[in-house]
């Protein structure tokens, strides 16, 4: 067997963050299998995007490690962090699409940056991954001719541009309306399952949080640390602590209530 099939994708030890002497969140451990759906999940200024910054290796951790298929990003030097980031794809809350490139533009960055592709493999790889993302002849729209979802997806192209094995969400629904939301949900899982990448996602939506997720963890900002992990459905019937349950069936928040 090989021995890198049984590594983590992701560990996080003893991991604590925040920004300068304020501590957001304190002695984390928590593993993220290869091909899983891993959710992070909590209330507002809870530290979901603040953690999600760290896995990827934007913001030194306050103490504690990070390891990305068993080495650690955070004593890595430049070039070999640089090397675990090019592992990573990353589909950013509002896209971060450039408005002043086409949308195949935008997918062929990566490929221009980091590949040795001549420009006809970068153009065969963008309509491959348009294609894996449902949009495909929308290469030469620029972003602004699209609607929300299909930027989102055009967004997640990009973030698949050198097919990473890791993908990292950050409010993958925010701002798209229901049926759209749901749609995006079928996708990361259709990819999930097509290609055995594994999705980390921070989400508030509940819907997504039990059509998608293999497990969870719930991070809570009084406590400054994970205060429930688990499958969503089963942490909902264990009998939580008053604020997990709350989180886990409010349903006013649904998306089946707007």
């Amino acid at each position: 067997m090989d021995e890198n099939k049984t590594v983590p994708m992701i560990q996080a030890k003893d991991l604590t963050v925040g920004y300068g002497d304020v501590v957001v969140l304190e002695n984390l451990n928590f593993s993220i299998e290869r091909g899983e759906v891993f959710v992070i999940i909590g209330g507002s200024g809870c530290g979901k995007s603040t953690i999600l910054k760290h896995l990827i290796g934007l913001y030194e951790p306050m103490k504690g490690d990070i390891l990305i298929k068993g080495e650690s990003i955070v004593k890595a030097d430049w070039e070999e962090k640089r090397r675990l980031m090019k592992s990573f794809g990353v589909l950013y809350q509002a896209g971060a699409l450039f408005s002043a490139l086409t949308i195949a533009e935008n997918i062929a960055l990566p490929m221009e940056e980091y590949t040795k592709y001549s420009e006809k493999e970068i153009m065969q790889h963008v309509n491959e991954k348009l294609k894996l993302v449902g949009l495909q002849g929308a290469g030469p729209k620029m972003p602004s001719e699209l609607s929300g979802g299909m930027k989102k997806r055009a967004a997640l192209a990009r973030a698949m541009a050198l097919d990473p094995e890791i993908l990292f969400f950050d409010e993958p629904s925010t701002s798209l309306d229901p049926v759209t939301a749901a749609m995006l949900d079928r996708l990361i899982l259709d990819l999930r399952d097509r290609l055995g990448t594994t999705m980390v996602i921070v989400t508030h939506d509940l819907d997504s949080i039990y059509a998608i997720s293999d497990r969870v963890i719930m991070l809570d900002k009084e406590a400054k640390t994970i205060v429930a992990r688990g499958k969503p459905s089963e942490l909902r019937k264990s009998n939580p602590p008053p604020a997990v349950k709350e989180f886990l069936e409010r349903a006013g928040l649904s998306r089946k209530m707007d």
